[in-house]
């Protein structure tokens, strides 16, 4: 019977998608293999990434086990390219239109329940595969490609983070998806019939038993700066949580410091890196263009963070003049709060950072930008082209320029010699992000301002500027108790009922250097999850449940 009714399905997208050939709006590449012919309107599952040309049934899965480790591809048989198949629900749409308000949509099931319907946005895949491709071939899964996130990897995170983590439970299920096209339009949302859809057997196993008699914690030796801790901690948290690395539980960490009252606790290095590696934290590195700017400060080449950029640069001579952005101040720069129209969390911002690295001038980039009309004074928003005109005004104000000045400053005199890093187009130390140093070095800058900017007896950051960076200055939109300084985060994490305020660093994919201002601790967390959506929430975990239990009192 199920036989009989899959031949009856199969037989109706075929007809459906032969019927819409003449009707067609744009030419695809066609059907092109006999294997495809014989799938047409199917979702085949593989374990590893196969292309389309070398695809045999044997690599077809019927069933597979579902680990943390685990990849899984699906290769699509469609009858016509989504373009088309838009075309059929609403024929009165040009190409162009329905590239921009269609796609396709995503239902997943599990044991015969839907868990997970997704439309996914016009942007992706690109215009050119939504026109032409009759068949997908992309990963849901795939740990061995870390540091690059497909939209359909993305997909799959968000049905794991709505409901398919829950349901996913240890065990045997039936994995089934449902492909279909949809439009956006003047009448609300329109979908069309079913036009592929495939089912997988799963047994999951994503919950692995954790051996810590067969974990050993990676001996500690000294660091220039670093004497050796004795104090005790709970080392089988720590070897079960070594454990649930290796077995991809917490995904792409490169390395754990700790750091107990000055000293080395806790030194550990995962997915080949060691204690030599140059790790890059993303924008972690934000938090050092506020250091050299209260160092400035201090010196005497910045009279305060009060200065406005008019002091610095002639407006008019740039797009968009205001006498608003005149009056931008160094501190607006360094609590992320400026009057520019620029927000990386909103991929249609103008100043969205991704709008900026192609420019050949990226301060130009950001003095051309207009002032926000819709956003309220003063509230703060991600804005990495902000941190880059501050970097410009440090080069410019400093003798010998940014980098000369932070090398002679405060990377010399914390014996940090190996470092890299990125530029600019105008060649200027990209404050942005990316400055790469070991793991140890980065704990030693924690260490710094834990110890009040003072280092080897000699104050390094006026002890004031390190007050006023730990400040609760901007409340985060849309995250609770959650606070910004002077380009350093805030928040508070609570273990066994007690909190535990930490202000840090952070960039993308999962890099953290962590000050706790009541407890005697610095923490750093280099990790490569770079552009993953789990990347901070699973190091919030690692540090509520397995790092803060493990070396608080």
């Amino acid at each position: 019977m199920k036989s009989l009714i899959l031949i009856i399905q199969l037989s109706f997208i075929i007809s459906v998608a032969l019927s819409g050939q003449s009707g067609d709006i744009v030419k695809t590449a066609g059907i092109t293999s006999e294997l495809h012919r014989a799938n047409i309107g199917r979702i085949i599952f593989t374990s590893k990434s196969v292309p389309l040309s070398e695809l045999k049934e044997t690599d077809f899965l019927k069933s597979y086990e579902l680990t943390n480790k685990s990849d899984l591809f699906m290769n699509v048989f469609l009858g016509n390219s989504i373009t088309n198949y838009l075309h059929l629900i609403v024929p009165g749409l040009n190409a162009d239109e329905l590239a921009k308000s269609g796609n396709y949509q995503f239902t997943l099931f599990v044991d015969s329940h839907q868990i997970y319907e997704s439309n996914l946005m016009p942007g992706a895949p690109n215009r050119d595969m939504k026109d032409k491709s009759t068949t997908l071939n992309v990963p849901l899964i795939n740990n061995k490609n870390e540091g690059w996130y497909l939209w359909s990897q993305y997909f799959w995170m968000r049905f794991m983070n709505n409901g398919g983590d829950s349901v996913l439970t240890e065990g045997r299920h039936l994995l089934k998806m449902e492909i279909r096209p949809y439009v956006n339009g003047a009448a609300g949302v329109k979908v069309g019939d079913i036009i592929a859809s495939g089912e997988l057997n799963l047994n999951v196993k994503m919950k692995p038993v954790i051996d810590i008699s067969k974990i050993s914690l990676n001996p500690v030796i000294p660091y220039n700066g670093f004497e050796i801790s004795s104090e005790s901690f709970n080392q089988n948290l720590i070897k079960t949580l070594k454990g649930n690395i290796s077995e991809g539980v917490f995904k792409n960490i490169s390395s754990i410091i700790v750091l107990k009252n000055g000293k080395l606790l806790l030194e550990e290095y995962f997915n080949g890196e060691t204690r030599d590696s140059l790790h890059d934290p993303r924008s972690a590195g934000k938090s050092f263009t506020s250091t050299v700017t209260g160092i400035a400060v201090n010196d005497g080449y910045l009279k305060n963070e009060d200065q406005t950029l008019k002091e610095f640069y002639s407006l008019k001579s740039y797009e968009n003049f205001s006498s608003a952005k005149e009056n931008v101040s160094i501190k607006d720069l360094l609590t992320m709060s400026p009057v520019f129209d620029g927000n990386d969390d909103d991929g249609n911002s103008p100043g969205n950072e991704e709008n900026m690295y192609p420019t050949p001038d990226w301060v130009k980039f950001v003095l051309d930008l207009p002032v926000s009309l819709t956003r309220p004074k003063d509230e703060w928003h991600y804005f990495t082209a902000g941190v880059v005109l501050l970097g410009d005004i440090l080069n410019k104000e400093v003798p010998g320029g940014l980098e000369k000045y932070a090398d002679k400053k405060l990377f010399n005199p914390l014996g940090i010699t190996k470092y890299k890093w990125q530029y600019t187009p105008q060649n200027v130390p990209n404050t942005a992000g990316g400055i790469r140093m070991n793991a140890l070095d980065f704990a030693k800058y924690g260490q710094l301002y834990k110890n009040r900017g003072t280092w080897n007896g000699k104050q390094l950051i006026p002890e004031e500027w390190v007050n006023k960076t730990f400040t609760k200055i901007k409340s985060i939109p849309g995250r609770k108790n959650e606070f910004y300084g002077y380009l350093f985060w805030n928040k508070t994490y609570t273990v066994n009922g007690k909190p535990y305020e930490t202000f840090y660093c952070a960039g993308n994919g999962g890099n953290k250097i962590y000050i706790f201002p009541d407890q005697p601790l610095v923490i750093v967390i280099t990790a490569t999850a770079y552009g993953a959506p789990f990347a901070h929430s699973q190091e919030d975990k690692m540090m509520t449940d397995y790092i803060l239990p493990a070396v608080v009192k």
